[in-house]
């Protein structure tokens, strides 16, 4: 009897001790692909070295937009600011969710894309356009738009451009806000409004801030203050100007 209780208590043992085995097998397997993964979507929201031949105005053998509209005819214009990683194509889907997590191939991910509102004129005709983008640790999407709340980077970084179809407009980035998800004046601005309140909405709750002449409409860039999952956000305003033809921006 003492040793059948012996042999069951080793055999147990055993199998206590390949669950354990399996079990620690288990944990490192999904810690290594979480890494793994992470990394992946932090590099996929980067711009792509093909992707970047289609930029419009880029120098060098620039496809442009023809191409750009054969990935996704939901390519409106292309964003740059210089020494950022800011630099992407921007889309318009049918409503403000569409690029949240999809790329400018139309397939998943998690990082999205670079998107204007819904609501605005695709051609940026309107007196106020708002752009969105995901808040990426390694600075990619608009994770580079939080750093405009440290005045230093702020002052480093006055301009940036927005490639057209047919024009080139300048952005003279003047303000930089940190606010909430629920901010009624940033988020739902009408577009044929004046937009008065708006700029003096801005003025108030600017964290950085600088003078500028007013230009022909105002545009703004929208990413998460923090982590997801939180309300916060962080704003940058610009003027948008047309470059003459042939001119750099």
């Amino acid at each position: 009897m003492w040793r059948a209780a012996a042999r069951a208590a080793g055999i147990g043992n055993r199998l206590l001790t390949v669950m354990a085995g399996l079990l620690v097998f288990l944990m490192l397997t999904y810690g290594t692909y979480s890494l793994w993964d992470t990394y992946r979507v932090s590099q996929n929201a980067f711009v792509s070295a093909e992707l970047r031949n289609y930029k419009p105005g880029g120098g060098g053998e620039s496809a442009g937009f023809a191409e750009l509209r054969e990935l996704n005819p939901d390519v409106c214009a292309w964003i740059t600011i210089p020494d950022t990683h800011i630099d992407y194509p921007v889309l318009q889907g049918e409503n403000d969710m569409v690029y949240v997590n999809q790329d400018v191939y139309g397939e998943f991910s998690l990082s999205g894309a670079i998107f204007l509102a819904s609501a605005d004129s695709p051609d940026f005709s309107d007196g106020y356009s708002l752009l969105y983008g995901h808040h990426m640790d390694n600075g990619a999407m608009f994770g580079d738009v939080a750093k405009f709340t440290e005045k230093e980077y702020f002052t480093e970084h006055p301009d940036g451009a927005l490639y057209l179809p047919e024009k080139t407009l300048a952005i003279h980035i003047f303000a930089c806000v940190e606010t909430d998800a629920y901010d009624e004046q940033i988020y739902h601005s009408g577009k044929d409004e004046d937009i008065s309140q708006l700029l003096s909405h801005i003025r108030d709750k600017a964290v950085q801030y600088r003078e500028a002449e007013r230009g022909e409409a105002l545009i703004g860039l929208s990413t998460c203050a923090d982590d997801v999952g939180t309300n916060g956000r962080v704003v940058i305003f610009g003027w948008l100007e047309e470059t003459p033809a042939g001119r750099e921006v």
